[in-house]
């Protein structure tokens, strides 16, 4: 036995179980972690896949970090050498409960070991295979699900029809405010460091460039709205991927192609947001949107289309707007361009508070408690 196993003897441990640290999943990690603050529980993190990392280490919000160091090709198949190694982290501390991400790492974790497993889920269709609802099916006594979004949740509700309601719920991502409040810079900083036009009316757009993110509609609407537009608007869209060359064809192909840019990959890309005089995501039935969160962490007003979990985020303090409607869209563009200073002042508070009371820390804390998912 280690020393800091010794110095864990007797304490009530969380195993939380991650497949890596890409993109939002690293915030997942902090998000989980942070449920147990101010409780007796001490949290031990472990990644699937990805190099150990002292950033990720710190980030992660717990109190102990173990990365696995798998490729995504060691863990295709029945992924034994991970049930292995995640059954000796098991025995190691006194762990009363594990959360996992995703669906390998709840398949690793029921296999791995006895504990209860709440696994939580981040997109659609994860139980649409009958070989995952067989697999749920058998591990159902010890098997809890929590989705992003009433939209998820509902998603394996449908795939799972004998399970009871109880057992698969919903627990919305969330932020730290106040963190990432501090890193927002200002909105000439923000400009500066982006190369946008001090003076321009700016639509902000942030995701991967991938049909399920239909920028393409964005850019249609936009080019709708632009003559009704403060001259000089411009759509500007952060995220790297596929449908580069094809959006920006589609852009030439509008006329638009000097009123749209095309940043890439901005790394810490939040912390730029007040960049924005309007947020406008498109996207094919989003499972939640982080970047609406952080969007409204910068009191930058919101659009996005009526589907998916974005609209539980949107609905009542943005517009929404048919999904794939570019005429709805051109209106909803023109509607925030006319936005006077109180309105905007009126709808950051607006989305300030819907943050506190839905989306922060503690109050998905208070959710997590209240659904009773581990019994007494």
């Amino acid at each position: 036995m280690t020393m800091s196993e010794v110095a864990g003897a007797g304490q009530p441990w969380v195993l939380q179980f991650c497949h890596g640290y890409d993109g939002p999943f690293l915030d997942c990690a902090r998000q989980y972690a942070a449920l147990f603050v101010g409780t007796t529980y001490k949290v031990c993190t472990v990644y699937l896949t990805g190099k150990p990392s002292a950033e990720v280490e710190q980030c992660s919000a717990s109190d102990e970090v173990i990365f696995l160091d798998y490729s995504s090709r060691q863990v295709r198949g029945l992924k034994l050498k991970a049930i292995r190694d995640l059954k000796r982290i098991a025995a190691s501390r006194d762990f009363k409960f594990c959360i996992a991400h995703r669906f390998k790492p709840i398949y690793v974790a029921l296999l791995g070991s006895d504990l209860p497993v709440i696994g939580v889920h981040h997109a659609f269709g994860d139980y649409k295979r009958r070989t995952r609802q067989l697999f749920a099916n058998f591990f159902r006594k010890r098997l809890a699900l929590l989705g992003v979004s009433h939209a998820v949740r509902d998603d394996m509700r449908d795939c799972l029809p004998s399970w009871t309601p109880e057992r698969i719920e919903t627990l919305y991502n969330r932020i730290d405010i106040a963190a990432v409040q501090a890193a927002q810079v200002t909105r000439e900083a923000a400009r500066e460091y982006l190369s946008l036009p001090q003076e321009a009316w700016i639509v902000g757009n942030v995701g991967r460039l991938h049909p399920d993110k239909d920028q393409a509609t964005l850019i249609r609407g936009f080019a709708q709205a632009l003559p009704q537009l403060p001259k000089g608007s411009l759509l500007v869209i952060m995220g790297a991927g596929r449908l580069e060359a094809q959006l920006k064809a589609l852009a030439d192909e509008l006329m638009v192609t000097e009123s749209v840019r095309f940043l890439g990959q901005v790394a810490h890309g939040r912390d730029y947001f007040k960049a924005f005089d309007t947020f406008a995501l498109s996207s094919d039935h989003e499972p939640f949107g982080m970047v609406l969160l952080e969007a409204m962490a910068a009191g930058v007003p919101l659009i996005g289309s009526d589907c998916g979990g974005g609209r539980e985020v949107i609905e009542g303090v943005g517009v929404l707007f048919p999904l794939g409607d570019t005429l709805a869209l051109a209106a909803a563009l023109c509607h925030m361009a006319g936005l006077d200073g109180e309105q905007r002042e009126l709808c950051a508070l607006l989305m300030w508070q819907r943050l506190e009371a839905g989306f922060s820390d503690h109050a998905i804390r208070e959710a997590f408690w209240r659904l009773g998912l581990l019994g007494s």
